[in-house]
């Protein structure tokens, strides 16, 4: 490219780059780095190198992230035990007038020799079984976020992962977002000074019941849905309307699909949904992502509606660092959604599409040569194929993942044991202190069978 040509590349850039800031608050030194190191990119993977890929949990996040996933790759296979998610997903994804091979049990869909890479997009209760066994078979996972049930679920996984060399990416996405990735090196180069304080804010989360048994609709196997959770009903809500003299019933669900995620049985609500993303950049930030808190104590602050949603919906959590750093992770009526980081020197505040800070100066000044950089990542399905093909860790990898949610799952912990405050040693991965006997029975739950680790042997 000759100088007139790059000067006005260089020109058009800076036009763009002064319209991203004005949008998006992000400083232009930082949007220019951004441009540089674009350009040094690694080529994705070719027409001639595409990994078979395969869904399992067809709702609407795993779809959404097999249609991502499908610039890299050719989808030959889903899996859902609701049959019709898993026909609308093969309908989907049909190419040519052909389409994905339809499973409802995934360990017939890991007898194939053409999947090397699983989308787990299933409930958070079925996800270290499906993870386990893909890297135990050879594959590689881009798993959708929270990891992990459990905190002996994390350690398990993190084994196998380790053992069978695999990469694997949590799809904690905001690790790729410029905004979060900018926050967290400003934190870590010392912007703020000492850090002194993070606030985290999640959504509230739903408030609902009582609820009643009512069919189960005929396309779900429900105690395969279940799986490793205690049995219970298919529950939701009867509405009966009436057209005349006629009467008709219908039902509503209010257990399984989009709403699994405010019971207890099958994940932990808001605090371990959107408390993975939210909880994994304060730990970024707090350069504690792979260890965590040595402190926890959490309260419910609202009662939950008997033979309703069981997981809190308002909560106040305090966490403690070894660093002196002190996390509060409470509900959307008490702080915004998102990651506040304060210290000596001012604060941060980050969240999806949106930077600020106590004084413009903190973003806007540039960052040394010298100063610390993050893996950088533009592009989370992207930097989890690219990893594929190189067999480099990817940057959510399995640990940071298991690190981040179980931060949460300490929170939840302690809340169920009616606001205790806990030790933890992040190395030990154990509860420390007086209520440690107790406390340590919940790192693990008992796993109903047969969808216990015997179902995958």
């Amino acid at each position: 490219m000759d100088s007139k040509a790059s000067g006005f590349s260089r020109r058009q850039f800076l036009k763009t780059s002064a319209a991203i800031a004005a949008a998006t608050g992000l400083p232009g030194w930082f949007l220019e780095r951004e441009q540089a190191l674009a350009a040094s990119a690694p080529k994705r993977p070719g027409p001639n190198d595409r990994p078979g890929i395969a869904l399992v949990g067809c709702g609407g996040m795993g779809r959404g992230d097999a249609d991502n996933a499908r610039r890299f790759g050719d989808l030959v296979a889903v899996c859902d035990v609701d049959k019709r998610h898993a026909e609308e997903a093969a309908k989907q994804f049909a190419r040519d007038g052909r389409q994905p091979a339809i499973y409802s049990d995934f360990r017939k869909l890991m007898e194939r020799q053409d999947v090397h890479v699983i989308v787990n997009g299933t409930p958070d209760h079925w996800h270290t079984l499906i993870n386990i066994l893909a890297v135990n078979t050879g594959r590689d996972v881009y798993s959708e976020k929270p990891l992990t049930l459990t905190i002996d679920e994390g350690k398990q996984l993190v084994k196998a992962v380790r053992k069978n060399q695999a990469v694997f990416q949590v799809g904690s996405q905001q690790r790729s977002d410029r905004n979060f990735r900018l926050a967290c090196e400003l934190v870590r180069n010392g912007r703020l000074g000492q850090l002194q304080e993070m606030i985290v804010g999640l959504p509230t989360g739903p408030r609902e019941g009582p609820f009643e048994p009512i069919p189960v609709p005929a396309e779900l196997n429900w105690d395969h849905y279940l799986g490793q959770a205690p049995k219970m009903d298919y529950v939701g809500i009867r509405r009966v309307t009436k057209t005349g003299d006629k009467e008709s019933v219908s039902y509503q669900g209010r257990c399984a699909h989009g709403v699994f995620r405010w019971w207890y049985c099958f994940s932990g609500g808001q605090m371990t949904d959107w408390g993975a993303h939210h909880n994994d950049i304060a730990q970024w930030g707090n350069g504690t992502e792979l260890s965590g808190p040595v402190e926890v104590q959490g309260k419910s602050l609202v009662d939950m509606i008997a033979g309703g949603y069981d997981a809190a919906a308002e909560y106040e959590i305090k966490f403690k660092y070894t660093n002196g750093v002190v996390m509060t992770v409470t509900d959307g009526k008490r702080a915004p959604n998102g990651v506040k980081f304060i210290g000596t020197e001012g604060w941060i505040f980050v969240a999806r599409g949106h930077i600020e800070a106590s004084r413009p100066e903190l973003l806007q000044d540039p960052l040394p040569d010298s100063a610390l950089r993050l893996y950088r990542s533009d592009d989370h399905m992207g930097n989890f194929f690219d990893c594929v093909r190189t067999r480099k860790a990817p940057i959510a990898e399995a640990e940071i993942g298991h690190r981040s949610i179980t931060t949460a799952h300490l929170g939840v912990i302690s809340i169920r044991m009616g606001g205790l405050k806990l030790g933890w040693d992040p190395q030990k991965e154990e509860f420390t202190g007086e209520h440690a006997r107790e406390a340590n029975k919940w790192i693990a739950r008992e796993m109903r069978k047969p969808y216990d680790y015997s179902f995958i042997a």
